[in-house]
């Protein structure tokens, strides 16, 4: 590298660095939305609708409980959940929340059987389907492929995204460690695992792109004349995009200890799941029982989830309809890079929408309009006003009704128990 090359990078990081120093304001996960439901740290949230009739059987995502579900509504052109609603579903998204010492004794169980079974309940209460669409992200993928198991039943389709399954293999430095990681001693230390330890093994699985390609890709498009206010603006909102990257990557909550015990001893050590031996509660996951329609969606360069971890889906499951896609992205570009929006989205929602109406169609409801007409933005609902009438006036009179019951205890409480 040439003297004047060293200069001139030089100077790029300095300029970078007086941008960062004053970063300009940012926010994610815009899509409006209500909670409409909470339990412990957990939330259910609905998305408010973008066309005048969503198909009928709802969408619930189920994120991991390592980082936060927001990577899937980063920002508005880079937004799962938004491309989702456009396609024309009504969708809820669980958020699980910061656990804290109080949660130190939550299982497994507690979480599948609990706090998702909860939210399921809920879900269909407020759309009035016996049954849901279930797309599980990652480990969150892995926890609703036990549900799904477990309830069949209340289960229509389950999408599994960049989901882990097959635990035996080392083709990622993720299951590497995994299998030697004393997560007793980890576990009876520190109680709530915390997130940052966490979120630094993340890293360290692609450390020089995740801790230095970034700032090095940053800082060379953010070059601009003094004069040049278009490229001021476009600097402007690359650093938003990047801020809001970097505002996921580290945000990073702590892990119930219990619940990670057992994931790490009975998923990464043992692969007890794809052995059909694994057992939450003293029930035994048997992913034969996975009878409904299955599609699996894979990232090629998956540095966290291997393609080897998440291929065997389609063959372990009962379900005689299954589908694998795999993209030619990583494991963040999947949620939002430009295939994402492009590609991914609209192919899961392509093979979704046959799957998405009533199993017994009335008379009267013959089949879904072929094209739905998306709302404006300025026909959508104002920020705080409620979803349509016949969901809020079923979601009201449950909370009145609640009014008169005892209050549910938490499980925050040795064992898991309520």
């Amino acid at each position: 590298m040439s003297i004047v090359d060293m200069i001139e990078n030089y100077r790029r990081f300095v300029t970078g660095v007086e941008i960062l120093s004053e970063p300009p304001n940012f926010s994610v996960g815009t899509t409006p939305s209500e909670v409409v439901y909470t339990e412990d740290d957990m939330k259910l949230m609905r998305y408010f609708p973008t066309v005048e009739k969503p198909y009928p059987i709802p969408v619930l995502i189920v994120y991991a409980f390592v980082n936060r579900y927001y990577i899937l509504d980063l920002q508005p052109d880079k937004s799962v959940v938004r491309k989702l609603l456009d396609e024309g579903f009504d969708v809820y998204i669980i958020d699980w929340g910061y656990p804290t010492g109080a949660d130190r004794y939550l299982t497994l169980n507690d979480y599948v059987n609990g706090y998702l079974s909860n939210a399921i309940d809920k879900v269909r209460e407020l759309s009035g389907s016996d049954k849901i669409t279930l797309l599980g992200v990652c480990q969150g993928g892995t926890i609703s492929a036990m549900y799904a198991s477990l309830h069949p039943e209340q289960v229509k389709n389950f999408v599994a995204l960049v989901t882990p399954i097959n635990f035996d293999t080392d083709k990622g430095l993720l299951h590497v460690w995994a299998k030697s990681l004393d997560v007793d001693k980890i576990v009876d230390f520190y109680g709530i695992v915390p997130g940052d330890l966490l979120n630094t093994g993340f890293l360290l699985t692609d450390p020089f792109r995740l801790l230095i390609d970034k700032y090095v890709g940053l800082f060379e498009r953010i070059e601009c004349k003094p004069e040049d206010t278009e490229c001021q603006r476009r600097n402007e909102e690359t650093v938003r995009n990047f801020l809001r990257m970097e505002k996921w990557i580290f945000d990073s909550p702590d892990q119930a200890g219990e619940t990670f015990r057992q994931f790490i001893k009975d998923c990464y050590q043992k692969n007890l799941l794809i052995k059909n031996e694994m057992k939450i509660d003293g029930q035994r996951i048997d992913l034969k029982k996975i009878t409904m329609p299955v599609l699996n969606v894979m990232a090629e360069t998956d540095h966290l989830v291997p393609n080897e971890a998440s291929l065997p889906l389609t063959d372990v499951v009962g379900s005689k309809d299954t589908e694998t896609l795999v993209f030619p992205t990583g494991h963040i570009g999947i949620f939002v890079g430009s295939k994402s929006q492009k590609e991914v989205v609209p192919k899961i929602a392509a093979w979704l929408k046959p799957r998405s109406l009533p199993e017994k169609i009335g008379e009267e409801e013959t089949e879904r309009p072929k094209e739905e007409r998306p709302l404006r933005i300025e026909e959508k609902l104002p920020v705080g006003e409620k979803l349509p009438a016949r969901p809020v006036e079923v979601a009201f009179e449950q909370r009145t009704e609640e009014k008169t019951k005892p209050k549910r205890k938490s499980r925050r409480t040795k064992g898991g128990s309520i």
